[in-house]
């Protein structure tokens, strides 16, 4: 058997770093490029695997190549990548004391062009956020071009009261669910 690679279809080093958490180091990363506005009427978990699929496939390589999104749903409502603090704010205020679900999609795309997809859903509640404590995560700026205005893995974790489901997969990359795709495709993994 010829040896595998790998193209992780994302730039963010949290993905990559969880990636390493199973022993893997992509031959390659190349982010995709694509339009991600959500479609109109389009639910949050249809969402999640489109994206992950419109990146596999917008990515021109001659390997496998792992590719995923991350949604931050509030109900039926796709909460957006944030980008400008007011947004943020709004997302954070929208979520204080509340349950919502955090839907990560991912999509292994082998050299021939087939592709299978895995969805991990979540479930996190943050506390009664106040005004002082919204403000004071949004001055570290974490939130910026984060699903939701919050990453998990920073000091977001203090305000969270407790995630159901996958930690691994609420920062970006459910971590069972890659191995199992990985592993279907003959990737050495232990």
């Amino acid at each position: 058997m010829s040896a595998l690679h790998l193209t992780l279809g994302s730039a963010s080093p949290r993905r990559r770093d969880l990636l390493a958490r199973l022993g893997l180091e992509p031959d390659a990363v190349a982010p995709a490029d694509i339009d991600e506005t959500p479609r109109d009427g389009e639910l949050p978990r249809d969402y999640a695997i489109r994206m992950a699929d419109e990146k596999a496939a917008a990515i021109s390589a001659d390997s496998y190549v792992l590719a995923g999104d991350t949604v931050v749903a509030v109900g039926r409502r796709i909460l957006p990548k944030t980008e400008s603090e007011d947004e943020a704010r709004r997302c954070l205020k929208l979520m204080s004391g509340r349950r919502h679900n955090v839907l990560s999609a991912i999509t292994l795309r082998a050299p021939d062009g087939s592709a299978r997809s895995r969805l991990s859903e979540n479930v996190v509640r943050f506390k009664v956020l106040s005004d002082e404590e919204i403000a004071s995560y949004l001055a570290g700026d974490e939130w910026r071009g984060k699903a939701g205005g919050y990453a998990t893995q920073g000091a977001a974790e203090g305000l969270i009261q407790w995630i159901k489901g996958s930690h691994s997969s609420v920062m970006g990359l459910p971590l069972y669910e890659t191995r199992a795709l990985l592993k279907a495709a003959g990737f050495p993994i232990a």
